[in-house]
């Protein structure tokens, strides 16, 4: 098992991304709102990965702050699904949720690799 495998966010970040393959699936959304979403959710999880393979805290943290940036690209996407009637505003409010939660553990994450606690 790879060390990534064994973080919480991880494993959130990985059922998040599998949540959005299923939606798009089911959704009719258009080509760019499906590949964005699908490149996005799939971020979050591919860069908390390959930052746990760096050896210095400042690279980690920069692939930590990559992941956080397309959770937070994933909201701004489905927000706009959601006032384009395209998903329900309660599918939103569970989606921001887990996006929230998400991000919440990456900021702990990315405060565990600060300079300060090193």
């Amino acid at each position: 098992m790879f060390d990534f495998q064994k973080l919480d966010v991880y494993q959130k970040a990985k059922a998040f991304c599998i949540l959005m393959t299923k939606t798009i699936s089911v959704q009719n959304f258009d080509k760019t709102t499906n590949d964005q979403l699908r490149r996005a959710s799939f971020s979050i999880m591919l860069n908390i990965a390959e930052g746990s393979s760096r050896f210095s805290n400042k690279d980690r943290r920069n692939f930590l702050v990559i992941a956080r940036g397309s959770a937070f690209e994933c909201v701004a996407i489905l927000e706009y699904l959601c006032e384009a009637n395209e998903i329900t505003r309660t599918d939103f409010v569970k989606y921001q949720d887990l996006l929230e939660e998400i991000s919440k553990m990456q900021q702990n994450l990315l405060f565990s690799f600060s300079p300060t606690n090193s």
